[in-house]
């Protein structure tokens, strides 16, 4: 059944109105750049997958992508290494624990279960085939912009004030060499999994990404096959087992759509042959998802009656 237009908008906009009225949650804190990011701001967005935009609130302030990022590069793995080799080597089971836990690495001999979580997206973009450092990070920067079409930024800002504060997934990427699971040299893998997380997206564009994966690989707005149908399915599993970290059941439950946060603020959710859908705040909850974008997601969703599990 397609959407009417007139709903979507509606739909849109109640998603913001919800979004406003909700409070609580804060700026991450760990990175110096996300906790000046004002708390205020707060879009939504929606893309079809013939490349109608419906938006509402601030859609066009760039923030960064983050843990967003991890799906995209899960993208261009499975494009060039096919699902079975990623699955053999990255894996496909949610830890059941925090998004940057090193006890999920040490429990299962320091191999990673998902792509979604640091260690697995860490190890992800360690396995994409490359030449070196640059072209690793040309070709996953590349991706993103052919997800979004358009041309984003990576912020020096951002990457900055992270790179100086990743401590943590330093000795992540050290378990990960000691036990072979990453593959090209760790500070080549670490530098290049940071700067993916550093990347800028507006809610629009947010919005396009998930509207590619919504279109079965095809980007609405240019038009390009981005990613082949057949890797959209495996996309769209692991956001439904990991894409909100620790509450990824509770959004499997309440919303019904696959959907994948970052610390940015940002948070995406793809409706298979319907819509895209994206929503940015800086507040987050205890576990790293954006509480207004949570529930302006969730509005949309509702309102439109997308819950995959409804019958």
């Amino acid at each position: 059944m397609t959407l009417a237009p007139d709903a979507i908008a509606a739909a849109v906009k109640a998603g913001l109105q919800a979004a406003l009225e909700t409070t609580g949650g804060a700026n991450a804190s760990y990175i110096p750049y996300l906790a000046g990011v004002p708390s205020g701001l707060c879009g939504v967005c929606a893309v079809t997958p013939d490349g109608q935009l419906f938006e509402a609130g601030d859609t066009r302030h760039g923030f960064a992508i983050e843990s967003i990022s991890k799906v995209f590069t899960l993208a261009l793995a499975l494009e060039q290494s096919g699902r079975e080799a990623v699955r053999a080597k990255i894996g496909a089971r949610p830890t059941g624990l925090p998004f940057n836990s090193v006890i999920a690495l040490e429990l299962h001999g320091d191999k990673p279960l998902s792509p979604l979580v640091n260690a697995g997206a860490i190890a992800t973009a360690s396995f994409i085939k490359a030449s070196g450092r640059e072209d690793r990070w040309s070709q996953i920067l590349g991706c993103y912009r052919a997800f979004a079409a358009a041309e984003l930024p990576l912020s020096k800002e951002v990457n900055e004030s992270e790179q100086a504060t990743n401590l943590h997934n330093r000795a992540i990427v050290w378990l990960l060499a000691s036990a072979g699971n990453c593959f090209c040299d760790p500070p080549e893998a670490l530098d290049v999994y940071t700067r993916q997380c550093s990347v800028l997206v507006t809610c629009a564009e947010l919005a396009t990404m998930a509207g590619t994966l919504a279109n079965r690989g095809v980007n609405p707005v240019s038009k390009t096959k981005v990613v082949s149908p057949g890797n959209v399915p495996p996309i769209l599993a692991e956001m439904a087992m990991e894409g909100l970290y620790d509450t990824s059941g509770d959004w499997a439950y309440e919303v019904g759509l696959p959907g994948k946060s970052g610390v940015g603020g940002g948070v995406m959710a793809v409706a298979p042959g319907k819509l895209g859908i994206a929503a940015f705040s800086p507040p987050l909850d205890p576990f790293g998802n954006s509480v207004r974008a949570q529930k302006a997601v969730r509005t949309v969703a509702g309102a439109l009656g997308l819950n995959l599990y409804a019958a």
